[in-house]
């Protein structure tokens, strides 16, 4: 077992011996730029004569007293436990410690404001990372009240989950804050921010009366924080839930913190939830980031009861939490937000990267076994949050959404302020619709993989004489679930796809007739998951698909089109169909495509296709083709609408021949604008990055720009247009910083990686094939899990995409089966992502 390791055996465990009443933690915030005081006061009870353990992650353990006894730091610290011996039935520990600033954004993050070098503290626990700010039983069943005394800088805003209840103004300009104690929560949603945060208050009205509410953000970032925009979602948000829930707020207050260098998109710390800074838009943004901001506020706050007031015992149940979540917030934006078509977006952006995943080799069930925090932390991906939530979506579907909001009621009363398992929720939807669940869980939680649907269509005289819907898995995963499908028939009328019928059915099993379809006229397209209930991807029938082809802008409904877009696009990448041909079809749809996250999906399936699937033959002819295609759609684009935006970013991304790089410099400088798009901030440093990468300008230019913008974002977007010119110097620079040193904060690390990633000649990457897979595990062993994890990733030369790529890979995992579990499965990943590059070129070249 790893030093910093906790398993669920071990946690169970000490969940038999220990029961927490109270946890103080006292915090001097003032001692200095790279640690600070932390010390805990623990009182718990214990089995009498019983020893346990104390999570610690830090600089130091000064002082060690249990129940009045000094106990020595140096026999009874390792690093990463405090042991405590000797037990008593009821027991105080005092532990006197120094923690460590990180820049990583786990623990206690503290970053230093370049605009104005103000420096400014957030923390991050999820999943064990409380014990990086003091010391603490790290695990989320055992639940107790926390109450925080902070000493800080008199100027400083000081937060945490409570409000404080007093101020005392210390000496040398300090304060110290105390803060009310916590009802009973799990240390993983503990929080405090410290700094000089720029704070906008207001209120709302609840069922358990007037609660305080904050937007955050730091200074520097004031003027482009639309609190009114946060507040008016958390209100819509409060009345959606309480109402849902029939259950007041849970908590005192609800502060919402936009925190610098954030890795996540949000967390739910009680009272004080952290978001990230890229919500707060300070150029012109796609409307997809801006729906997707409100999902994230709203996600964050069905989680104060889901999650918050009731948690799960072990981190196995996290799917639930998160899925929930989605579930919910989706749920409320489509109904209680302007973005009614909230659904629709789920499909596009989260459904479409569960299927991705649940494709992979490391595709697990949705109810992952979590032996221990690593196993968590690997596992905390799109099955845990998209597959989840459609497969949650499909429950709700199953037992009826009056019978599953009963349930959620009477789930939240029975278990408030406790902890639970998915069959504590079960229990109570199968109290209230009546339904057994447990088959429904064994198949749709405890298997992986998903299902691809066909329609076999037989016909007569132009009328269907009968449909057959024929399910099949891969090997690998060779389950099939029943599903509730809709079945849409479509005709083209004056170009239009219109839809003539609809109807819902169970689908089970390798085969399932429709009936109720024999007799009727064959429809031009024919769309199986027709309203796009079912979690399953599908395939076209050889009409259908050419009606769909052969009239890309047909289809009025925006879930309708997602859904055939999405076929073709699996078909792309099952090798099923050509990728030359698949960004064709796609540049045709964005001709008339109005739905924002709609066009940034389809612009990165372009992107990836372009890069990886198309046969090597072709990638120059296909580069030149999708820059036309850019440019006219860019041209064509509304002005000052937010295709134009998307559009001019992604041609800017594409721009290599003389043609194309005047067009972009024209954009920067001026001296060939287009009507209606800004050249904002932000815009140009994607037109200036766009130009580094074909060798257009250099440093000075780049110089130039960031004096022009003096901020984190600034420098992080310096770092990756250096990173991003075509030569070998500039790779070279970026791998040493990303991949070899070891003090990047990590969203520039972010930034440099997609720097390095950029290369209009992937031979640019080719001396990293080797020097990737000889460094990774050093790398991996001295990092922590963010960092290590995002350089895995990142710095992976997947441009190349090629055999000799695959090659070394793969040899990587048979010389490397005792890894990291977590960095074997990146690994496999990548041989997976390569090996599916390769059968697209494949099918690419015999187009």
């Amino acid at each position: 077992m790893a030093l910093q390791e906790l398993t669920r055996d071990e946690a169970g465990a000490r969940a038999e011996l220990v029961e927490v009443q109270a946890h103080a933690v006292d915090l001097d915030l003032t001692t200095g730029p790279q640690t600070f005081g932390t010390t805990s006061r623990i009182e718990f009870s214990a089995t009498d004569g019983a020893s346990t353990f104390v999570d610690f992650l830090g600089d130091s353990v000064r002082a060690i007293e249990l129940n009045g006894v000094s106990l020595d730091p140096a026999t009874h610290y390792d690093g990463a436990r405090v042991t405590l011996p000797g037990l008593a039935a009821e027991n105080v520990v005092r532990i006197e410690a120094v923690g460590r600033y990180m820049n990583t954004g786990e623990g206690v993050h503290r970053f230093v404001d370049p605009t104005d070098g103000e420096v400014y503290l957030y923390t991050q626990f999820e999943v064990a990372d409380s014990r990086r700010a003091f010391p603490v039983f790290e695990q989320p069943d055992l639940k107790t009240r926390f109450a925080f005394t902070i000493t800080a800088p008199a100027t400083w805003q000081v937060l945490s989950n409570e409000p404080a209840s007093e101020r005392t103004d210390g000496e040398n300009g300090s304060a110290t804050w105390v803060f009310a104690p916590t009802p009973p929560i799990s240390s993983y949603v503990t929080a405090f921010a410290a700094g000089p945060y720029d704070v906008v208050r207001d209120s709302v009205t609840t069922r358990a009366g007037e609660i305080p509410l904050g937007v955050l953000c730091r200074r520097s970032l004031r003027e482009h924080l639309d609190a009114d925009n946060i507040f008016d979602l958390t209100k819509r948000g409060f009345a959606f839930f309480e109402e849902m829930f029939d259950r007041e707020f849970p908590f005192t207050k609800y502060d919402q913190l936009f925190a610098p260098e954030y890795n996540m998109g949000a967390m739910e710390n009680v009272g004080l939830v952290t978001i990230a800074e890229i919500y707060v838009f300070r150029s012109a943004v796609p409307e997809s980031l801006v729906e997707r901001r409100a999902l994230t506020v709203l996600h964050e706050l069905a989680h104060m009861w889901f999650g918050d007031l009731v948690t799960m015992r072990w981190w196995d149940d996290l799917w639930l939490n998160e899925s929930f979540a989605e579930w919910a917030s989706t749920t409320a934006q489509a109904e209680a937000t302007r973005w009614s078509s909230a659904w629709t977006t789920f499909s596009l952006a989260e459904k479409s990267s569960a299927y991705i995943a649940d494709q992979l080799s490391s595709t697990h069930p949705i109810a992952a076994d979590a032996r221990n925090w690593s196993d968590v932390e690997n596992n905390f991906d799109n099955i845990t949050y998209a597959k989840g939530a459609s497969v949650l979506k499909q429950l709700v579907a199953y037992v009826g959404r009056e019978p599953f909001v009963a349930g959620l009621r009477s789930y939240f009363q029975k278990y408030a302020w406790g902890n639970t398992d998915l069959r504590h929720l079960l229990a109570e939807l199968e109290q209230t619709s009546g339904r057994d669940l447990t088959a429904w869980a064994r198949t749709w939680l405890q298997t992986a993989g998903v299902a691809t649907m066909r329609p076999a269509i037989e016909t007569a005289d132009g009328r269907l004489a009968s449909v057959t819907i024929e399910q099949t898995a891969p090997d690998s995963h060779p389950t099939l679930r029943p599903h509730r499908m809709g079945v849409g028939c479509y005709d083209l009328r004056d170009g239009r796809l219109e839809r003539t019928s609809y109807l819902e059915l169970d689908v089970d099993g390798p085969r399932t007739t429709v009936p109720e379809l024999a007799g009727a006229a064959r429809p031009d397209l024919l769309l199986l998951n027709d309203d796009d209930l079912a979690y399953t991807k599908i395939r076209l029938d050889d009409v259908s698909l050419a009606t769909a082809l052969a009239n890309p802008t047909a289809l009025q409904d925006s879930l309708a089109r997602s859904l055939v877009t999405a076929a073709v696009w699996d078909m792309t990448r099952e090798a099923e169909t050509a990728a030359t041909d698949f960004i064709a079809f796609m540049l045709d749809v964005l001709a008339t495509e109005h739905d924002s996250t709609a066009i940034k999906v389809a612009l990165e399936q372009i992107a990836v296709s372009r890069r990886m699937y198309v046969a090597p033959d072709h990638r120059e002819a296909t580069r030149h083709q999708v820059a036309d295609g850019l440019g006219r759609l860019l041209r064509n684009a509304a002005a000052g609408g937010d295709a134009q935006l998307q559009f001019a970013r992604a041609f800017a991304q594409v721009a290599v021949r003389d043609e194309d790089i005047a067009v972009v410099r024209g954009l920067l400088d001026g001296t060939a604008p287009l009507a209606g798009l800004a050249i904002d901030t932000d815009m140009r440093w994607s037109l200036l990055t766009s130009l580094a990468a074909s060798g257009a300008i250099g440093d000075d230019v780049i110089e130039q720009e960031l004096a022009r913008d003096r901020t984190s974002t600034g420098a992080e977007r310096a770092a990756g247009a250096r990173a991003a010119y075509p030569v070998a110097e500039a790779k070279e620079a970026a791998w040493a910083a990303a991949f070899v040193g070891s003090d990047l904060p990590n969203q520039t690390l972010v930034a440099v990686a997609a720097g390095f990633a950029t290369a209009h000649d992937p031979q640019l990457l080719e001396p990293y094939v080797e020097r990737f897979h000889a460094g990774i595990r050093t790398m991996w062993e001295g990092r922590t899990f963010a960092i290590a994890s995002g350089v895995a990733k990142r710095m992976y030369p997947m441009t190349l995409a090629d055999q000799r790529l695959l090659d070394a890979t793969e040899a990587w995992l048979r010389d490397n089966g005792d890894a990291p579990d977590a960095l074997r499965r990146i690994m496999s990943e990548h041989r997976d992502a390569v090996a599916r590059a390769l059968r697209a070129q494949v099918r690419d070249a015999q187009r």
